[in-house]
């Protein structure tokens, strides 16, 4: 009973996986970011995104920052920032938010800020859809292995 819990997690993992990469939200990268887990080091993948999180965040309030001063006009420092957050997306596999990016990049390097504002929004909107989706991925992980790891205690049959 406990390893069919555990099967159907598995699917669900699946199923949300191939909806995230149908959907273009993920990519390769990700997966080659997973095959980098192994049982000595169990929680690399969460580890990982847990540190592109933070350090996407930062970026994400510099660039925010950097646009909402009115006397703003230094685009060449918000490519920086941008080139780090795409950098960073792409190689965990966040197919959509690399994107995005580069439409942020287009709208730097023609000084236009009313573009690069829209195209914060957007990416702001994809991050917060990748992180809550990667975050039920790891919860539904998180039970599998529970489910997995469960076992009846043995009855002694006297």
């Amino acid at each position: 009973m406990l390893g069919l819990g555990a099967d159907l997690l598995w699917a669900d993992m699946n199923r949300l996986l191939g909806f995230l990469f149908h959907q273009g939200v993920l990519d390769e990268h990700f997966l080659q970011l997973h095959h980098l887990q192994d049982e000595s080091s169990p929680s690399f993948v969460s580890e990982v995104l847990n540190i592109y999180f933070h350090e996407s965040e930062k970026l994400l309030n510099n660039l925010r920052s950097l646009l909402m001063d009115r006397d703003f006009s230094d685009y060449n420092k918000m490519a920086i920032h941008l080139n780090q957050f795409m950098g960073s997306s792409s190689s965990i596999g966040a197919k959509r938010l690399t994107t995005v990016c580069l439409a942020f990049r287009a709208a730097t390097q023609h000084s236009n800020r009313p573009g690069c504002l829209r195209a914060l929004e957007m990416l702001q909107h994809e991050y917060c859809y990748l992180k809550n989706k990667l975050h039920e991925l790891f919860q539904i992980e998180q039970q599998r292995a529970l489910a997995a790891a469960a076992r009846y205690p043995l009855q002694n049959n006297q």
